[in-house]
């Protein structure tokens, strides 16, 4: 499905929609903040967050929260992007978190930081006084995340309670918080994960080389394909071995599985997305701890 026969019209729909929450967001808040993961749905809203306020610089900073495990192409790129674009980055530790005692390190072989980083985002979210946080999670990713409004409010402990969000009727978005809540804002609710591919495509849109079809030195584990590093705790039965793979979603290093993909062009990836019948969030080794392991996540801050 090339970018030729894609309805334009609806990817332009779309952005609009995006601009306008994010505008929403800048009327509405004190000192909002955009969550930068470094994957293509975060870069997107932050190439809309562009688009909204220029010809000035994004008028808010952009939060990453560092595991300590990424991918070392993801951080090259984070660093370029906000160069590039002049903007502000701030940047949580996980590992500064661990070593303050506020948090354990898991152990074993399925260990992960994961979780771990939801303590090191709400530090900084109180530590930096954040009212907005605007991520670039879409209602079609997971069932939980279905859940989310385009203004999901959290309680003064940075909890989730999906069953008591307010309505958004006519696109009419209701940001009044009492001192220590805030929102987490999510302007790509209504985008697939097509709809994302398409619209990189017609904007031109860099992206880590990650998402592309590489060669990659990994291992295979429980049916799913993780990247070789220092660190993962290797099983007895598992061999490294050089496979050619892509990524379709980017976080720690120890829980994002690859995909065997010969696809290593924007269009080669919009097809093999829209022939495929494999969720996105399908390679997350985290996903698949419990049927409710995202649920439970949000709910205590994660984002």
């Amino acid at each position: 499905m090339s970018d030729s026969s894609y309805n334009l019209d609806h990817l332009t729909e779309l952005e609009a929609e995006s601009i306008y929450v994010l505008r929403e967001v800048a009327a509405q808040f004190d000192r909002p903040a955009i969550l930068f993961s470094g994957g293509k749905d975060s870069i997107v809203v932050t190439h809309l967050a562009a688009k909204a306020f220029a010809p000035g610089r994004i008028p808010m900073p952009l939060v990453h929260i560092d595991t300590g495990h990424n991918f070392p192409e993801t951080l090259e790129f984070r660093d370029n992007l906000v160069e590039r674009l002049g903007a502000r980055l701030i940047v949580g530790s996980v590992q500064e978190t661990i070593d303050s005692g506020k948090v354990k390190e898991e152990t074993g072989a399925n260990a992960s930081r994961n979780r771990l980083q939801t303590t090191t985002l709400i530090d900084a979210i109180e530590a930096h006084q954040f009212d907005a946080c605007i991520g670039g999670a879409r209602r079609d990713e997971e069932k939980a995340r279905a859940k989310e409004r385009f203004f999901s409010h959290r309680d003064d402990f940075s909890q989730w309670d999906p069953k008591n969000q307010r309505p958004e009727l006519w696109n009419l978005f209701n940001g009044m918080h009492a001192p220590g809540e805030h929102f987490r804002v999510f302007p790509l609710n209504n985008w697939t994960e097509l709809d994302v591919w398409n619209y990189i495509l017609r904007e031109n849109i860099a992206l880590p080389s990650l998402y592309f079809a590489h060669d990659r030195v990994c291992i295979r584990r429980a049916g799913q394909i993780l990247a070789h590093s220092d660190f993962l705790t290797l099983r007895p039965e598992e061999t490294p071995e050089t496979m050619h793979v892509r990524f379709r979603t980017l976080g720690d290093l120890t829980i994002t599985g690859a995909f065997e993909s010969d696809a290593d062009t924007l269009e080669k990836i919009i097809d093999e997305v829209a022939a495929t019948r494999i969720t996105e969030r399908g390679g997350r080794m985290d996903d698949k701890r419990s049927e409710s392991a995202m649920e439970d996540r949000k709910k205590e801050g994660y984002f």
